[in-house]
């Protein structure tokens, strides 16, 4: 009789859970950025929208947040190899990208201020409140992924992921580079929907 420890079991357990819930809450999420963005769209429609220039920081922004992905991918393939040295790096690395992502989407509202583009007030127009509250609520989401990320971080430096046990790491990645697939949306339909 082929027996499984309580440990082996709670990990299959684990995993037949963690996978279908992440799912769950990213279809949740493309709903709730799908509903903003056809409510900014026919906001849009109305008239009466403000111009004003995209921040140079959201460039700057898209490209670190890519760049995550790339370490993200990085650390997810070392872990696959036993390579704990790289997993270490390229873990420090996406989260100090994270990092910097937030503070240049902070910077880059900075500069929306600088233009007389508000979030609420007087003198706030609906196409900034949008730009203002999509943003937020992704940079919102990107807080759980850089909390996710420093659990990730602080397993890699413990030595907890390897080839046999990558649940934690691969429900971060996959978690991560939705975030960025998002952003990138976000970003591109910001641009475009003026």
């Amino acid at each position: 009789m082929n027996s499984i420890s309580i440990s082996e079991e709670k990990h299959i357990t684990r995993k037949k859970v963690a996978f279908p819930l992440l799912w769950l809450s990213i279809v949740a999420m493309i709903m709730i950025f799908a509903s903003l963005t056809s409510a900014y769209v026919v906001s849009w429609g109305k008239g009466g929208w403000l111009q004003f220039e995209m921040p140079q920081l959201f460039y700057v922004s898209t490209a670190i947040i890519i760049s995550s992905s790339v370490s993200m991918n990085w650390a997810l393939s070392s872990a696959k190899k036993n390579n704990f040295k790289n997993l270490k790096i390229a873990a420090l690395i996406t989260l100090v990208l994270g990092v910097a992502f937030i503070i240049c989407q902070f910077k880059a509202w900075g500069a929306l201020v600088d233009q007389k583009v508000f979030f609420a007030g007087r003198s706030s127009n609906v196409s900034g409140s949008y730009l203002y509250a999509l943003t937020g609520l992704h940079m919102a989401h990107l807080i759980f992924g850089i909390m996710a990320l420093m659990v990730v971080l602080v397993k890699s430096l413990l030595q907890k992921y390897n080839s046999e046990n990558l649940l934690g790491i691969r429900l971060c990645a996959i978690f991560w580079h939705f975030l960025d697939i998002l952003w990138i949306y976000l970003f591109l339909f910001l641009i475009f929907v003026r």
